[in-house]
């Protein structure tokens, strides 16, 4: 009764093309997550990785908490350093949380 003022709907025929367009946008969001997302994290990571395999004992460093200090001991066999943030006042950090290694004599200047 309804199909006198409504139109039965038909599907189409697909496209020729289609199957390889979907191919080629799917390549190219691959290739837009891959430049924009990872290989610059890949790179961030890279260089934190140098950045605590230069770690020594003298330097000056900021970790991830916003906390000052100088490196007092660092040992290769362990994951943990320990640095003076104050006189006599030692802490013990994790390499990982090395945020920054400061030019000579930035803790003087503060």
């Amino acid at each position: 009764m309804l199909d006198f003022f409504i139109a039965p709907a038909y599907a189409q025929d697909a496209a020729a093309g289609s199957g390889m367009a979907q191919i080629v946008m799917l390549l190219g969001f691959v290739l837009i997550f891959y430049f924009l997302l990872w290989r610059p994290q890949a790179k961030r990571a890279k260089q934190h990785k140098q950045l605590i395999g230069s770690l020594s004992k003298g330097d000056e460093i900021v970790i991830g908490g916003g906390v000052l200090g100088r490196i007092t001991k660092v040992s290769d066999d362990s994951e943990f350093l320990t640095m003076e943030i104050a006189e006599g006042t030692q802490i013990n950090v994790q390499k990982n949380a090395v945020a920054a290694v400061l030019p000579k004599g930035t803790i003087k200047a503060i």
